[in-house]
């Protein structure tokens, strides 16, 4: 008999529970199927979204290769229109690379101030990589390097020298450079040492560092020669043997 109570009130709880699914499911049924339709449009729009983007990533990497091979090959009128479309509708990345080739460009034939403009923007650009917002700072630093005082340089390229940076090398043979026109030989020592004690210097870099380092050398010690080259001299002394040129002294009167 307990075995039959048992089974009974099994069935009768399974039937509650049925039923009050059933009412559950007439009042929320519809939300519960216009949510999942959502989460499964959502998914697939995330999807067509991401392969959107992969497709432009593709076709503006395609472009931009494009654009390059025409620079190379003298053809930098092709080569001018393709990085300007790029610029303006490719995907952040491949468009900041462009603007970066057209502001060397610039650079290249003698239009510095728009060469440095465009680097100045791209710096400041926001949600730009770092990588490529640094090598802006760094070439937008290069360009100042002849006018500025050392104080700027100091400014635009402390943070790029910094241990860990990408850009370390070229900022710290920057600041070399800028001291050594800043008249400061000690800081522009200091910053080529640093490049040759790092043995991760590149070897393009270090044997400039290198060159200058034996420059300044050279310079300090041709600014030392002159008074190195005149010592006081000492009185001449007379040629040994030659008593006859000394004056004697008169003899005493023998008494």
């Amino acid at each position: 008999m307990t075995d039959q109570r048992d089974s009974l009130a099994r069935e009768i709880d399974e039937e509650l529970r049925r039923e009050q699914l059933l009412k559950l499911w007439e009042q929320y049924g519809t939300y519960a199927i216009a949510a999942a339709a959502i989460i499964i449009i959502g998914i697939g729009g995330f999807k067509y979204f991401e392969y959107r983007q992969t497709v432009a990533a593709e076709t503006a990497g395609a472009r931009f290769t494009a654009a390059a091979r025409e620079a190379a090959q003298n053809q930098k009128a092709e080569a001018q229109t393709a990085l300007d479309q790029i610029a303006s509708s490719a995907p952040a990345g491949y468009a900041a690379l462009a603007r970066l080739r057209l502001a060397a460009a610039d650079r290249e034939a003698g239009r510095t101030a728009e060469a440095q403009a465009a680097y100045e923007a791209i710096a400041k650009e926001k949600g730009l990589d770092p990588l490529l917002a640094d090598y802006a700072r760094l070439q937008a630093a290069t360009l100042r390097l002849d006018s500025a005082d050392w104080t700027e340089m100091q400014n635009r390229l402390n943070d790029l020298a910094a241990d860990g940076n990408v850009w370390r090398f070229s900022a710290r043979e920057l600041l070399g450079l800028a001291a050594q026109k800043a008249g400061k030989t000690e800081e522009a020592r200091t910053q080529l040492q640093r490049l040759l004690g790092d043995r991760n210097t590149p070897p393009g870099i270090g044997e400039r560092a290198r060159v200058m380092l034996a420059m300044l050398t050279e310079a300090e010690l041709a600014r030392g020669a002159p008074a190195a080259a005149s010592p006081s001299l000492p009185e001449p002394k007379p040629p040994a043997g030659d008593d006859q040129a000394r004056p004697q002294a008169p003899a005493k009167a023998v008494k």
